[in-house]
């Protein structure tokens, strides 16, 4: 009897030991995790032509140009330093984002030339993560641009200035460029802004925009023409701010990517087919440039899409129809499609974000999605909170280890995760987190970290967007 009771323990025991190897090593549950540091500094070596005079025309009908992490306009900062930056911007990007619909029904903001202008963007002091290099006027004065998919208006800072922030590049100055234009207040251009000013001296069109964090850009809105390495974009309209307070240190300004009727895919959708799209490298593995193509070009065969939801309350964002979310093969209880749609007011919902890093899900599938994750990682050692991470691992002296898979299923598009695109190194010590986060706010936001190495792609045409896996090549 004791014999067998011995022989149904070590049987019961290797049972259960093939189960959890199972689990680990089947690729629906688990997958690879390459451990690595925080990523060094990155070198910017950006020539102001990337052509020479003998290379082909280019095709006007696409525009394809590498991006950068802001990281790389901050200066002897170390890895931990540039890393806590990030997430101070983003804490901010955040907490404007999901305060919109109080700050849509605030107070207009005023100027001293008695503009007054209710626009609000969900863009945060210092929050832009990507940017470009582009030439602005004629001949083309080369400066660094935030692109950003939650903000509309082109602005960027102008001589002269009534109050301008620190820049990498020189200001513009608009009295040296052959094709700056400003817009006449009788211009349907200038009735596009939500709240348009008028100069009357000159009766000329102004704008203003505020950032919800009282930082803001207003001046002159004009007409220029932008360079994209040797192509042309003319008559583009953008603001060309002399009262610049906060924003971006080191970039010159902004290039909306939103879905404003004044935001740069909206006004040149007629030469590039309503279409962009765009790849952000993992910069901890990856020695591939992140890009932004605009055009047919963009469009990915491998990409698997999912509809643009139309909020009518905010028409700058791209929302998404997330249905639920997988840990480790097997859909995460608690987690309904209920919990991601926008209420009757407009607030609620799931944008795809460009300028914010770490995905942020509404509290209750936060939680639910974390104490899935957990129990399907029990076998790693569990380490302190770090910031707003809430689960962390302590993988100090190993190479690689398991860890759960996590799938976005969005309608139409299952979206399954990179394991670098959740569990993310937070210091140089082997100490790794959980790359989610929770919001008290309804609004559920998909950040810069879960899109790396998926070519994201904006077809406006088709209004849909695709998830491209390993599009960075």
């Amino acid at each position: 009897m004791e014999e067998k009771l011995k022989y149904l323990f070590f049987s019961s025991l290797l049972t259960f030991f093939l189960c959890v190897s199972a689990i680990l090593t089947d690729p629906l549950h688990s997958q690879t995790l390459i451990l690595r540091d925080l990523p060094n500094p990155p070198t910017l070596v950006w020539p102001e032509s990337t052509t020479s005079g003998s290379d082909p025309e280019p095709d006007l009908s696409t525009l394809s140009v590498p991006l950068h992490h802001i990281d790389a306009l901050s200066l002897n900062k170390t890895p931990s330093q540039l890393f806590h930056l990030r997430l101070q911007r983003d804490a901010a990007r955040v907490k404007s984002l999901t305060s919109l619909a109080a700050l849509n029904q605030t107070r207009p903001i005023t100027s001293g030339s008695g503009f007054s202008s209710s626009v609000i963007s969900g863009l945060a002091m210092n929050s832009g993560e990507y940017f470009t290099r582009l030439g602005v006027g004629t001949p083309p004065k080369y400066v660094y641009m935030v692109l950003d998919t939650g903000s509309d208006i082109v602005w960027l800072q102008c001589k002269p200035c009534v109050k301008c922030y620190s820049q990498t590049d020189q200001i513009f100055d608009p009295s040296k460029s052959s094709s700056f234009a400003r817009i006449p207040c009788s211009s349907p251009l200038c009735r596009r802004l939500e709240s348009p000013g008028c100069n009357r001296e000159s009766s000329s069109c102004q704008y203003e925009v505020s950032y919800g964090d009282s930082s803001s850009t207003f001046g002159d809105f004009s007409t220029e023409t932008l360079t994209f390495r040797r192509a042309q974009v003319p008559g583009v309209a953008l603001g060309c701010g002399h009262d610049n307070e906060g924003l971006f240190v080191g970039a010159a300004g902004l290039l909306g990517l939103g879905r404003g009727g004044l935001s740069f895919p909206t006004q040149t959708g007629n030469r590039f087919n309503n279409k962009f799209s765009y790849c952000l490298a993992d910069r901890t593995a990856s020695t591939k440039p992140s890009s932004i193509v605009f055009g047919d070009s963009a469009i990915s065969r491998t990409a698997r899409y999912t509809p643009i939801i139309n909020n009518p309350k905010y028409d700058t964002f791209y929302y998404l129809d997330l249905l639920s979310i997988s840990v480790g093969g097997a859909p995460v209880r608690g987690i309904s499609a209920s919990l991601f749609r926008f209420d009757s007011t407009g607030n609620g919902g799931v944008i795809i974000d460009s300028g914010t890093s770490v995905t942020r899900l509404t509290r209750p599938a936060y939680v639910a999605l974390r104490d899935a994750f957990r129990v399907r990682a029990s076998h790693l050692k569990s380490a302190p909170e770090f910031s707003l991470f809430d689960t962390c691992y302590d993988l100090s002296g190993l190479s690689e280890v398991k860890v759960p898979t996590v799938v976005l299923h969005f309608r139409g598009a299952d979206v399954s995760l990179p394991a670098s695109n959740y569990v993310i190194p937070v210091d140089n010590s082997g100490k790794f987190c959980f790359a989610f986060a929770g919001t008290k706010n309804g609004l559920s936001i998909i950040g810069n970290i879960q899109q790396q190495g998926f070519r994201v792609v904006f077809d406006l045409a088709g209004s849909r967007i695709g998830f491209a896996p390993r599009g960075c090549a």
